[in-house]
Formats: C-alpha cells, structure tokens, sequence
C-alpha cells in the first residue's frame, strides 16, 4: 500500500508498540474503546463495540493464532487474515501489518489502548476489499453491517413511520429493536442531515447530524428504590448510543449527570454500566431517541440453527443475473413494473408459506461495482422487487399479472429489504432493475418459518418428451380462481345422537361447526385450499393452473366440510364431510366470467341440489403462455 503524503507514513505495527515499550495486542481489551482517526474512517468499525466476540470472530478467524506472542516474537510474519461476508460467501482477505501514521500516531480507526491494534488493522482490511481507505469515507452503514455479519439490514424511516407522534407505532418500534439486540444484532441510528452545511452540525442538545451512532445496549428501566421498585410495574424504554468519535454526547433527560437518575435505584444504575464521563456513549429514553433521530438501521443475525433457543429461521440463497436478449422468453431484464411489456421477462422465483400466517424476510443484493469500479463505472443499479400471491399448483413463468401483495421500494443501494406478513399460499418473487435492459448480479435471500420450497422459474409451459407423441401434449390452459362459498351446511351428526336425551342433542347442534375447503380437480391434478375455520360463508379466494390435454373434460369443484361433530366414542375426533360439488366447462372463446352455481351431490345423486352456492371465475387460452 502507498503512502497517502502529507506527511502520512506505513509504520510495522510492533515498532509503533515498541516505542510505547509495552507489548502489542491484537485482540480487544475488556474496556476496548474505538476511536475515529482525524481523517475520517473508523465509523464501520465502531459496531464492534459492545458485540460479543463470538461476532468478531467470524471477521478475525484464528485471532488467538494471530495474537502477539512475547514469548516467541520470531513467529511474527507481520501478515493477519481477516473474513468478511461478499455476496452470499464469506471471503478470506490477507494484509500485512503497515498502518498508515502521522508523527507515529495512527491516522485512521484506532483503539483508545495505544498498544491495540485489531480495529486498525480490520480497518485496512476492510479498505482493501474497496480498493482504498478513501472508499470508506461516507460509506452506507446498513452494507458494513452486512460484511461484518453476514446479516441482513431493514432500514427503517422513522419520520415515514411517524414514531415520534404515533405512540402505538412506537412501542412496536421498541419491541422489535429490543428483539434484534436481545439476539445479537447489531443496531446504527443517525439524524439525517438534509444540506451539506448540516452535515456533522451539533445541536444544542449535543446530538450531531449526518452521525452514524451505535446502539449499544436496549432496556426496560425499572423506576424506584428498594422494594418499591421490585414491585412497581412501571418500567422506561431507554435505548443507548455511542458517537464514533469518542466524545460529544446528549444533555438532556437522562444524560449521564442528568437528575433523572435519581428515579434509578444505585444497583439498577450499576447493571446499566452509567458513568458520568464524555465517553460518547449516553443513554436517552426512546420518546426522545424518536424525537431527534429519523433513520434506524436493524441489522438480524439470521440464526438457521435448531438448537438455539431464539427463533430459528429457514434460509433460502439463491444467485442470479439480470440479462439483456432480444428474444422475449429469453430475456432477464425488463425493468420495473412500470414497464409493463416486459416487466415479467425479469427473473422469477416461487415459494410457499405453509402457515396460516408467515413472517417473511427478503433481501434482494445486487454484485456491489463500488469495489470492482473496472468493471464499470463505479456506481449501484437501481433495484427492488414485487411479491405476486399465484396458483397453488404453478410451476412454470408467470406470463400474465397476478394479485400483487407487495413490493420494496426501488433505491440504488446494494441491498434492497423487505419484512411481510403472507397468509398461506404461493407466491412468485420478481427481483427487477428499474429500467429495462440493465445487466448485474444479485443474490436473492428468503427467510421464513418453515421451509419455503424457495427455486427459480425458468420453464415458460410444459416441456416435450419423448413420450408426448404417445401421451399427448396439452391443448389448452386454464386459471380456476375459487373466489367464495355461501350458505353451507354444516356436517351431519351421522345418527350417532340419538342414545341422548334432547337437551344434549340441541347442545351438540349448537356446537357443530364447519371448517371448509375446497378441491379442484382436473384430468388427474389436485389442487386444496387451505382450511377456513368456523364458517359457512368462506372467501377462499385461490387459484389452480391446469394443461389440458381433454378440452372436452370437465373441470370438478368440491367443496369439503372439516366438522367437529362430537360422537359418542370419540368426542375429539375430526371426521371430513362432503358438502357439495360443482362441475364445469371452458371455452377458450368466452370472454373471463364470473360463475355462481348451486352445489350438487355427487354419484348417482349428482343432479340434487345441496345448500349452498360457489363462486367460480374462469380464464381458459389455446396459448400455454398467455397466463
């Protein structure tokens, strides 16, 4: 590595610690301090302060072995291996160990120990993966996290969100900080700075803008003294910073010599680590820290381990590449939804969620061109994606929109994030440029509960083999959308109540329930909704996709009844009834209709009305990829 001039020298890391005359430490000390060099850089590093050194040690492999030994300095080789998470992959980097000094003293990250090295020299590791420190000055906080950790970041706008206002919105907010501390993520907040002259300008009440700041700790402060304050119920949310630099802190409420410690019992302050000293670090209660900050930064350490007792996330990874052809089923790159010709020639991946209800996290990555700025200008794509809800049964590309249920929003940033609720179902992920005809990389990360089945759509209809001359190949493609039911009736008690007295026969009545789902059937394919629970009016609004080879064939509808009828041997058993079905015929000339018809029995009694209606709307195309 070059000098910098003005002065800046590379000094080896043991002759900086040898004119302290103490011995060199690469590890961090139980009291490490981080401190930003007079010309900038340091602020990535400072996550580091407070995390826990399992964390650190994905970043700093074998840091024992890499520790100076002063029993045997000849096995010093002045090289150090660092990791840090790239584009799905952790990446081994080596540097050696020329610091950058002025007057011999460090320039950039440095320890307030002048005998530790290790933040300075991950520093350096870092700057290499960019190319130089100058990379670093400015850089987005959320993609540190992300290196560092192999996390994800959920940026959250807190004036979007209206946390300083909304009460309820913000309690939520401190749930969820205090979720993601409580597990190990890492936390940046920072008041955003809306002109250059705002940039590192200090308020008055200490706070600095355009700052990156580290949360370091998340409590629910118990008020009160003795055994008042055991049984008072009355708790604050507080939240603790620390500012880089070292130094410039909060005055207000709840500053470090601020009165309102006294409302703290002196145990209580001692587990809260209070000392009254201009550290950087101070504590502020979140009503205040939603008053002045507006951007949060929630890092997740995605733990996919069954053993821990947190909760425990399924992972899916998969690369892919936004690629420009003029052949329309060829193409992977048409641009955002805007672009409405070619926005399903994007890349396309399906999942299920197999809950009633799912939390989902995705992040969508695209190959960072900040560090490989020969490879093009040195500048992000703007990205982001839809969420579609589809069929349950589909398997090929998507050719026509479907129900769309959400989307992230469109930045040119390195990763684009975003936290859903999803009811049971399938659901097909676009991951798009917002203009069309843009080429790149991307890594796609999808977390849910249970697994999500997570794979790319890459086949646009069924394929041919070598037995469709035998077997045939489908003529047509339908889309049966089962949108509701209304009037049903619940299961029968099967004659099994009749050795009780009619009081309890009126009672068991009562108690039936109905617990439907619906059954599309067409040439052998089965599709089954999900289970809705204690109705007789479902809105099951779901969908199947069939290839059919027999246009002449009937497409079947049955309706199921799930009813807890108590029986005499069983109470708890759960015995499926049939309620009902309907049969139906599509032409590809009719226009998309909207169908209400009578449920039917089946069997030999199929032309018998049974209670209640279903609402069918169908699409039918002698195009396979019309859907």
């Amino acid at each position: 590595m070059e000098d910098e001039g003005g002065g800046e020298q590379m000094s080896r890391e043991e002759a900086v610690a040898a004119s302290e005359s103490v011995d060199a430490r690469f590890s961090p000390s139980a009291e490490c301090h981080l401190l930003r060099g007079g010309r900038g850089g340091g602020g990535h590093l400072d996550i580091f302060k407070d995390a826990r050194w399992s964390r650190v040690s994905q970043v700093i492999p074998d840091w024992k072995e890499q520790e100076w030994d002063t029993e045997k300095p000849e096995s010093y080789a002045g090289i150090f291996h660092f990791r840090f998470w790239r584009f799905g992959e952790w990446v081994d980097v080596s540097i050696d160990d020329r610091l950058p000094t002025v007057d011999n003293q460090l320039v950039y990250c440095h320890s307030n120990d002048s005998n530790e090295f290790w933040s300075a020299l991950v520093e350096k590791a870092y700057a290499k993966v960019y190319g130089c420190y100058e990379a670093l000055d400015g850089g987005n906080t959320a993609d540190a996290l992300v290196d560092f950790t192999g996390g994800v970041s959920e940026p959250v706008d807190l004036l979007e969100g209206q946390m300083a206002t909304d009460e309820v919105a913000r309690n939520q907010m401190f749930e969820r900080v205090l979720k993601v501390h409580n597990r190990d993520g890492l936390i940046s907040c920072s008041i955003r700075a809306t002109t250059i002259e705002d940039m590192e300008a200090r308020l008055d009440c200490g706070l600095v803008k355009g700052h990156a700041y580290a949360v370091t700790d998340v409590r629910k402060v118990r008020l009160g003294h003795g055994l008042l304050a055991f049984f008072k119920s009355e708790k604050l949310q507080m939240i603790r910073m620390r500012n880089p630099w070292g130094e410039k802190e909060w005055s207000g409420p709840w500053s470090d010599s601020s009165e309102e410690w006294n409302k703290v019992s002196k145990s209580e302050r001692e587990k809260l680590g209070v000392t009254v000293q201009d550290d950087g670090e101070f504590w502020m209660t979140f009503d205040d820290f939603c008053q002045y900050f507006t951007d949060l930064i929630l890092c997740r350490l995605i733990n996919t381990s069954y053993l821990s007792i947190h909760k425990t996330w399924e992972e899916e990874v998969m690369k892919g590449s936004w690629t420009h052809r003029q052949d329309p089923l060829r193409n992977r790159s048409g641009g955002c939804i805007n672009q409405k010709a070619t926005f399903l020639q994007n890349p396309q991946y399906v999942f299920d969620v197999k809950k009633v209800e799912d939390e989902v996290l995705i992040c969508l990555q695209q190959k960072e061109k900040r560090a490989t700025p020969k490879e093009g200008k040195g500048e992000n794509l703007a990205i982001g994606f839809d969420i579609h809800r589809v069929e349950l049964n589909r398997k090929y590309r998507m050719h026509s929109a479907q129900q769309k249920v959400a989307g992230s929003i469109y930045i040119n940033s390195r990763c684009v994030f975003l936290r859903k609720e999803l009811k049971e179902g399938r659901y097909v992920i676009i991951p798009t440029t917002f203009d069309p005809a843009q080429q790149s990389d991307f890594l796609l990360r999808v977390f849910t509960d249970v697994p999500s089945d997570c794979k790319e759509l890459t086949l646009d209809d069924p394929p041919q083999t070598c037995w469709t001359g035998m077997c045939g190949y489908p003529q047509l493609v339908t889309q049966v959308h089962v949108l509701n039911a209304e009037g049903l009736q619940g299961p029968e008690s099967n004659g099994e109540l009749h050795c009780l007295n009619p009081s309890k026969k009126r009672l068991l009545s009562k108690a039936q329930a109905v617990d439907p789902y619906v059954i599309i059937t067409c040439e052998g394919e089965r599709v089954r909704s999900p289970v809705h629970k204690d109705t007789r009016c479902p809105s099951f609004d779901i969908k199947g996709l069939f290839y059919r080879k027999k246009p002449k064939e009937g497409i079947h509808i049955e309706e199921i009844g799930r009813g807890r009828a108590l029986q005499i041997y069983n109470k708890n058993m759960i015995v499926d009834t049939f309620l009902g079905q309907v049969i139906m015929f599509s032409d590809p000339n009719e226009r998309q209709e909207q169908h209400t018809l009578h449920l039917r029995d089946k069997g030999n009694r199929q032309d018998n009305d049974l209670p209640g209606t279903l609402t069918v709307r169908l699409i039918t195309s002698t195009t396979l990829i019309s859907i």
